[in-house]
């Protein structure tokens, strides 16, 4: 079996006649919930939460009864030689002996072939020698979901930094692992369902204050759903108070008798999207960014997917911290995937200092961040883009809205390189795997919206950066992310060269989602840019003595639609950040002001008054629209009499140069 991907498992066992593989699965398995008494203990095992029994040190010998040995090593890839079953995407655990004791090194299984198993290790492999010992858990690679994600930082197998740092230091030591959820925090839970409820995975069961919304509590969804409309009958549930994550909250007896008990921790496989809920619904809604060139030319709907791919230094990660800064999201998931540290400390020291402009409270409060650098191994950067996922979809679960901001996904893609190559797969387009293509399809359709049952709705919106290298938007990932987004943010070196930020190049980015503007107003506004770069480029040949008046004036329309409209200041507390309400009008403004004919006899008369114009109409982006000086503004800048067309030349010239330099003054 070659078959790498997340949705091909590959699993065997020997059978009794003749000792031969035999197929044991065809997709992986979701983890069976584990039943227990409706005992009087407060805390549940973790073993009975679906997590591993131990986070810390080495597994005890009764609790992993399936070993394997060691057969190569290269890299972090690991094939080892197995008795009993193992299946695809199972955690298993490297045993590393030093002097010290052993340590575990957590793996992942990504290939079955017949007795031997191919592991991507987490961790560095030094020291592994062939003959050592892996121990198999029977759970796939999961994370932990409740109360106290949020305002987290987790690497990409979801240990806490900030714990990992104040135990180990500056420097992770290897296989060391961190429970995610804080065990000793008390949360004040609130009862929703009561006894006698008929419930099914997914329903809520009470709630939890967290930031400046109610988290839901949650049957987990590795519970088993039949087909009726509830298939756990609500036994017992805590009354109102505080109580600890891994207290038990209720107790639920299914059809048959057996009685489970709940807790506020569930976990879930990161490599199957959740699916509690009743139904999928087309992305309609713009997600407003408060960013001009997206909202206006190239709109993210909420529940979309989109890609902002660039060369190096053209603004993908400032893109994306305004983004998830001015939004209007419920949730920010930022997943740093291989991206280089300086970047990744620079968003950890600014989230917490930045102000909710929603909430006026700490913009760390409601994001969570996913964080692997590129000096992290290189196997956990694929582990990274799956935990933000489906913490993201949890919180979807939730009726909220949720943006998730992958950077970079090049990286990752990277990442499946270098293991394709260990594996011996046959390459695709430099050399990057031939299934590559699904694999980025396959996480961008886990966005969406989607109707729960009891009504509400809620989505992810999912934006992953591309970093080609030289800029080269025809390379296997840019492609290969270009046929499954629904919007393309490309950032062009040219415009970043010259200062013109956001350095989305106008002309090629597209999105097939609905603008927050009139179409007929943004169809004016496209062909003014496109007949400007038409006529911009013949003036590099002809230049401009050369170019009739008629057409300079146009060059001169699409510079002012470009300075004055598109580009935004993010220094500045009101240019930084335009809502749809403001875009609309100061839009149409813009249109009215490109589709006048103005008559000027001179290149030198047009080309003062648009600078001036520019100038007026920048001015006027930093005035608050509540002030009455935008009023003001905006009646100078639309009048007419000051740009009638039936004035002598001389006073058409004079006249508009006027009124420009009047607005520029207030």
């Amino acid at each position: 079996m070659n078959g790498k991907g997340p949705n091909e498992p590959h699993a065997g066992k020997p059978s009794d006649e003749t000792g031969e593989m035999t197929g044991r699965s065809t997709a992986p398995e979701e983890p069976a919930a584990q039943s227990a008494d409706a005992a009087d203990n407060e805390v549940l095992p973790e073993a009975e939460q679906g997590g591993p029994s131990r986070w810390e040190g080495v597994p005890s010998d009764d609790l992993y009864a399936n070993e394997a040995r060691v057969v190569g090593v290269n890299g972090n890839l690991l094939t080892v030689e197995f008795e009993l079953p193992v299946i695809q995407n199972e955690v298993a655990y490297a045993i590393l002996r030093t002097a010290e004791g052993e340590l575990d090194l957590k793996a992942e299984v990504i290939r079955v072939r017949g007795r031997y198993a191919d592991l991507q290790v987490f961790e560095d492999t030094g020291g592994l020698a062939v003959g050592d010992r892996v121990r198999f858990t029977g759970e796939l690679l999961s994370v932990e979901l409740g109360p106290g994600l949020l305002a987290r930082i987790f690497d990409g197998l979801q240990n806490p930094l900030e714990d990992m740092a104040a135990e180990l230091g500056f420097f992770l030591g290897r296989g060391r692992y961190f429970k995610p959820l804080d065990r000793q925090k008390l949360w004040d839970f609130t009862p929703v369902a009561k006894p006698g409820d008929m419930l099914r995975p997914g329903d809520t069961i009470g709630t939890v204050p967290e930031s400046v919304f109610d988290h839901r509590i949650m049957v987990p969804f590795s519970f088993e759903a039949g087909e009726d409309d509830g298939n756990y009958r609500l036994v017992e549930i805590k009354p109102a108070g505080s109580y600890t994550v891994n207290q038990n909250m209720a107790v639920l007896e299914d059809e048959h008798g057996e009685r489970r008990t709940i807790s506020m921790i569930q976990t879930w496989p990161v490599k199957i999207p959740l699916r509690g809920y009743t139904e999928r619904l087309k992305p309609a809604e713009p997600m407003v960014t408060k960013v001009r060139i997206i909202d206006t030319f190239f709109p993210v709907a909420l529940g979309g997917t989109y890609c902002v791919p660039g060369p190096f230094g053209a603004g993908k990660t400032v893109i994306q911290q305004i983004t998830s800064r001015h939004a209007r999201v419920d949730v920010v998931v930022l997943a740093a995937c291989g991206e280089r540290a300086g970047e990744v400390v620079e968003t950890i020291r600014t989230f917490p200092e930045l102000e909710d402009p929603r909430t006026g409270r700490s913009l760390m409060e409601r994001t969570c961040i996913i964080c692997n650098t590129s000096s992290m191994p290189v196997a956990a950067r694929e582990a990274s883009v799956y935990t933000a996922v489906t913490i993201a979809e949890y919180y979807r679960q939730m009726g909220l809205n949720v943006l998730l901001l992958a950077d970079s996904t090049s990286r990752w893609a990277q990442a499946l390189r270098e293991m394709s190559g260990r594996l011996e797969e046959i390459p695709g387009e430099e050399a990057f795997p031939a299934y590559l293509e699904s694999v980025i399809a396959s996480f961008y359709e886990r966005g969406g919206v989607v109707r729960l049952r009891d009504g509400s709705r809620g989505s992810v919106t999912i934006g992953g950066t591309v970093s080609p290298a030289g800029g080269n938007f025809e390379e296997p990932v840019t492609q290969s992310t270009l046929k499954v987004v629904g919007a393309f943010h490309g950032l062009s070196r040219e415009r970043s060269d010259a200062r013109r930020y956001p350095a989305i190049e106008p002309l090629e980015s597209w999105s097939k989602y609905t603008s927050v503007v009139d179409d007929k107003q943004l169809r004016t506004a496209r062909q003014v840019l496109a007949k400007g770069r038409e006529v911009g480029q013949m003036m590099k040949v002809l230049g401009e003595e050369g170019t009739p008046i008629e057409d300079f004036i146009i060059y001169l329309k699409s510079e002012f639609l470009d300075s004055a409209y598109l580009q935004q200041d993010a220094y500045d507390k009101v240019d930084g950040a335009s809502d749809e309400e403001r875009q609309r009008r100061m839009f149409a403004c813009m249109t009215e002001l490109l589709e006048r004919d103005y008559g000027f006899d001179s290149k030198d008369r047009a080309r003062r008054f648009f600078q001036r114009l520019t100038q007026s109409y920048r001015d006027w982006n930093r005035v608050p629209m509540d002030s009455p000086e935008f009023t003001s503004l905006e009646e100078k800048l639309l009048n007419r009499e000051e740009l009638r067309e039936d004035k002598p030349s001389g006073e058409r010239e004079t006249r508009p140069a006027q009124q420009a330099e009047e607005v520029g003054d207030v």
